[in-house]
């Protein structure tokens, strides 16, 4: 990737001996290495068997987690924040394994639909819980930094799964309890 960086930065018309860029190609070689760490890595061994036993049949809320992606049509990033619920049904999981997860698939070339997705389908297999719902609201930076440019404009993605998606009063109570 090295290499790629530096025939970028040429290409644009910039000396790579310029003082701020010699070790450009590098660093950025190495932030992108970072940024797209989800291809490289195993959802079990993330999860590492941090599903335990339980009788909560509850939901249970994470809220806010942020997350960083970069969007697969420009590569730019796109920030934002991520709520997760399920309904357990025997098991619950980690704290932190829920926002592991929203990490692992955020880092990838990525869509917010598709992110949403990946993530509530993690988290329902990971459970089997009796329902998953997954909200993801985004600012991205390929809207706002070029095209359209518009500063202010949140994308809101959402998948229901399981008693989110086929009873009514659960998902407003998860909708509920974001608002406060």
């Amino acid at each position: 990737m090295k290499k790629q960086f530096a025939e970028i930065i040429t290409s644009i018309g910039e000396d790579l001996n310029r003082e701020g860029l010699k070790k450009t190609p590098e660093r950025a070689a190495e932030a992108f290495h970072f940024l797209t760490q989800g291809y490289r890595q195993d959802l079990s061994d993330i999860i590492n068997e941090a599903v335990f036993a339980s009788d909560i049949s509850e939901l249970v809320i994470v809220r806010n987690i942020e997350l960083y992606s970069l969007c697969e049509h420009h590569m730019l990033p796109f920030i934002g924040k991520c709520h997760v619920a399920y309904l357990p049904a025997g098991k619950v999981l980690g704290l932190s394994k829920i926002a592991r997860i929203v990490d692992h698939f955020a880092r990838r070339l990525q869509i917010q639909e598709n992110l949403t997705k990946q993530i509530a389908d993690a988290v329902f297999n990971a459970t089997k819980a009796a329902g998953v719902g997954v909200i993801i609201e985004a600012q991205h930076l390929c809207m706002m930094m070029r095209g359209v440019e518009k500063q202010n404009s949140i994308m809101t993605s959402s998948v229901m799964l399981g008693a989110l998606r086929e009873s009514a009063s659960t998902r407003a109570e998860f909708l509920a309890l974001l608002k406060e």
